[in-house]
């Protein structure tokens, strides 16, 4: 089997903006939310068996603690943010598994489905549906990789070394040299993308690193790691056949009434069998 992993609140974002160059600046209360739907029950109909989505139910998490200047929702646009909740419910009533990450994001949550859905023989691959950088430590080998459904890649681990000149298990490292701008840690000043990938290259991962080499910086570089790091011990799931999609609950045709596609309920049907 294969399993399909998919960022929610990415996906949310996605169709937000994306819907927002045709509906002339009148946001529809659930179109991003219908717009997710969509996408998933696409991938059904498509033949994915077996499928969890995380989300973030609140932006902020414990790395707001390690770090004063770690993203938050701050900004988030109000006709967006109201739309994360219902998104979670939409989709529990679709039947998907879904996951609202609180005390960790949902990143973390795709890390450590991966990670368990991976250890299951009976699994073939793991698909992670995310652009997301951070996502590319979780690659291993071609049996968990990345899906950019934007740029229509699949990163396995050597596409993964091809993009960043490092391994899978060594991103969080290079996060930690070069920053991310979307997570709100800057990295370290004076470190480029190629020259980070020469030092992970020469030394390995940062603990390994001679003192001389980032001097006083190693301590912030360390803590940009931790940032960086994906937790994979969520408690998502005992079994993989918990991701197996059975069809929608009883609970879906109010769902698709208040979000206004009633192509959901009859598509999800007939994905069904029914």
């Amino acid at each position: 089997m294969i399993v399909h992993l998919l960022d929610g609140t990415y996906e949310l974002f996605r169709h937000f903006y994306g819907q927002r160059r045709f509906n002339k600046g009148e946001d529809k209360p659930f179109g991003a939310v219908t717009g997710v739907l969509n996408t998933v029950l696409e991938m059904i109909e498509s033949g994915a068996t077996h499928i969890g989505v995380a989300t973030d139910h609140v932006i902020e998490s414990f790395r707001n603690r390690l770090w004063p200047g770690y993203k938050t929702g701050d900004g988030i646009e109000p006709a967006l943010f109201a739309q994360f909740h219902p998104l979670e419910e939409a989709l529990k009533a679709m039947g998907v598994a879904v996951w609202p990450m609180i005390e960790l994001e949902a990143d973390d949550g795709l890390a450590s489905a991966a990670e368990r859905a991976a250890a299951d023989q009976q699994v073939q691959k793991v698909c992670i549906w995310t652009p997301d950088k951070d996502l590319a430590q979780c690659v291993q080998g071609d049996r968990i990789v990345q899906v950019d459904r934007r740029n229509q890649k699949i990163l396995d681990a050597a596409a993964v070394r091809e993009k960043f000149g490092v391994e899978p298990v060594l991103i969080p490292d290079f996060l930690a040299l070069v920053g991310d701008a979307a997570d709100g840690y800057p990295g370290l000043e004076g470190i480029g993308r190629v020259s980070a990938a020469r030092l992970l290259g020469r030394y390995g991962p940062l603990e390994s690193f001679p003192p001389e080499v980032l001097g006083k910086r190693q301590e912030i570089a360390l803590l940009f790691k931790t940032l960086a790091t994906l937790r994979t011990d969520a408690p998502l799931f005992d079994e993989v056949e918990e991701l197996r999609w059975h069809g929608p609950s009883k609970d879906f045709a109010a769902w698709v009434d208040q979000v206004g596609d009633s192509r959901l309920l009859a598509r999800s049907l007939k994905a069904r069998g029914d």
